[in-house]
């Protein structure tokens, strides 16, 4: 059986519309287990909105949106304990809210194209942190390029460090 295409997703700004939304994805237990605080999240995530540090978007497959993203710049952030990776790092987290997307591939291809957005918009490095706990997603991330490079403490608690970068072409066709 040949391969499928990859999707293509599209990535629009968070919008106040969209937070009923989020908040249900939040209260989804694949969700809740590796956020906080759901009304805590959402608040910041409102914050986000008018934010020049940290990007919130929606991600949208076929019209419908079906998980949250952000991306961010480590070195526009008190304290962020990344604030060592180079210049030209941005961050990145993901949440498929959509329980049944969840552990079919969306993933990994979603931050395979989004990453790549952010190489072609000048990016040198991008970096995520899950939780070491957080077995699935670090899968879903080794398979969309990135690997570990360290571990950090956040104010979520321990985070594996993971990166790919512009130059080693993990993206290429």
């Amino acid at each position: 059986m040949p391969n499928k295409a990859p999707a293509h997703y599209y990535f629009r700004p968070v919008t106040r519309a969209d937070l009923p939304t989020i908040k249900a994805w939040l209260a989804q237990p694949h969700v809740a287990e590796w956020w906080g605080d759901a009304d805590k999240e959402l608040a910041e995530i409102k914050e986000h909105i008018d934010s020049i540090s940290v990007e919130p978007l929606i991600v949208e497959l076929d019209g419908k949106p079906i998980g949250y993203l952000q991306s961010y710049d480590p070195h526009m952030e008190d304290d962020h304990p990344s604030q060592d990776q180079p210049f030209g790092t941005l961050g990145v987290d993901l949440s498929i809210g959509v329980p049944e997307l969840v552990g079919i591939g969306h993933g990994p291809d979603i931050l395979r194209q989004f990453v790549e957005e952010l190489f072609e918009e000048g990016a040198l490095r991008v970096i995520i942190d899950p939780d070491p706990r957080n077995k699935r997603a670090i899968r879903a991330y080794e398979k969309a390029g990135f690997r570990p490079i360290g571990e950090r403490h956040s104010e979520y608690g321990p985070a594996l460090l993971m990166a790919v970068d512009a130059e080693e072409g993990e993206f290429e066709a």
